[in-house]
């Protein structure tokens, strides 16, 4: 399925593509890199972009780009798979569980048993925004953000599900938390999760 594409360049060497499915494209892009049709030194999706940075002609990248088709990415991929063990005990689990029209155990249950999936990261080193959950699970953010986050927290907000990699002032409703470490500056790569990573937050097992 085509879709929609609309390119910007940004500098001297980078395009902007806004496009409705960057999880898509990211995968189109980078399988067209890995054949040698296009050379960005990076590709970074957004919410609704994808950015190629380091393009050594990008007005040509344009053009290419778009002839190009986007196929949706398959759910039975073959992508990576992290697994996330979590403790769901979060200060938010209760309110979560009433806007979703279940009990807590049903909430642990559904998030435990979905496959999420990293559509891009950003806000901050390690942060990684994971979609799959449906729309109608979509919960708003809280009316105010709390001062402070612990590292680890496993949070939802606005249709995503993320992770905090490190203590920060967060307006998400947290679920849970995970002892695991998501951005290690001497790990490579740095973050532990990256664009296109599967992703299952299963229910830790407690000892």
């Amino acid at each position: 399925m085509m879709g929609s594409v609309r390119i910007r360049p940004v500098g001297a060497d980078a395009l902007l593509l806004e496009v409705d499915d960057p999880a898509a494209w990211f995968a189109e892009i980078w399988r067209r890199r890995d054949a040698g049709e296009l050379d960005p030194v990076e590709i970074v999706p957004g919410a609704k972009t994808v950015l190629l940075d380091g393009l050594s002609d990008p007005a040509a990248a344009a053009e290419l780009v778009r002839t190009w088709a986007a196929p949706p990415v398959p759910e039975d991929s073959d992508a990576a798979l992290v697994e996330i063990p979590v403790n769901y005990n979060g200060p938010d689990l209760a309110a979560v569980a009433e806007l979703w029209g279940v009990d807590e155990r049903g909430v642990i249950d559904r998030l435990s048993s979905t496959d999420l999936r990293v559509a891009f990261c950003g806000f901050t080193p390690g942060w990684a925004y994971m979609t799959g959950l449906p729309e109608e699970l979509a919960v708003p953010r809280l009316p105010t953000p709390r001062s402070r986050v612990p590292a680890g927290s496993v949070a939802l907000a606005d249709g995503y599900a993320g992770i905090y990699p490190t203590a920060s002032p967060g307006g998400w409703r947290l679920v849970g938390r995970t002892d695991l470490t998501l951005f290690d500056p001497e790990r490579d790569p740095p973050a532990l999760l990256m664009p296109g990573v599967r992703v299952r937050l299963r229910e830790a097992i407690e000892s």
